[in-house]
């Protein structure tokens, strides 16, 4: 057993995938034509760091209640973690790309840690070694 993906809902597939595989260095995995249940074009989009094995599913808004989850997922709190082994070249390569930081990094117990917003405004942990 395995979770294979989860989905982030965004308001457009394009600007998600940009941000994903340019200022996160994912790799896109999949982007392939789809229908939704009802028989409406859409598009089947998953994103993964490199080499991982569980990927994200961009998934389009498809009406007001979708769409009011854009960048809210977790009800505002940090719900999704990139673990990297260089947490500094990580996060310089995010900010040239213009990720934004919510504070400075700091150190915990688990490691260093700094938060940023994903595309759709969602909250990420940014995690690396201890220093």
């Amino acid at each position: 057993m395995r979770l294979d993906l989860t989905t982030i809902v965004v308001d457009d597939y394009d600007r998600a995938i940009e941000f994903f595989t340019v200022a996160l260095g994912f790799e896109l995995a999949e982007d392939s034509p789809a229908r939704t249940t009802d028989g409406r074009p859409k598009r089947w989009v998953v994103v993964r760091p490199p080499a991982a094995q569980t990927g994200i599913l961009l998934a389009r808004a498809d009406g007001p209640r979708q769409s009011a989850v854009i960048g809210n997922q977790v009800g505002g709190r940090v719900g999704f973690f990139l673990r990297v082994d260089d947490f500094d070249a990580a996060r310089d390569r995010m900010l040239a790309a213009g990720v934004e930081f919510v504070g400075s990094p700091r150190t915990e117990p688990y490691g260093r840690v700094a938060v940023f917003l994903d595309v759709a405004g969602n909250r990420w942990d940014l995690l690396g070694p201890a220093a």
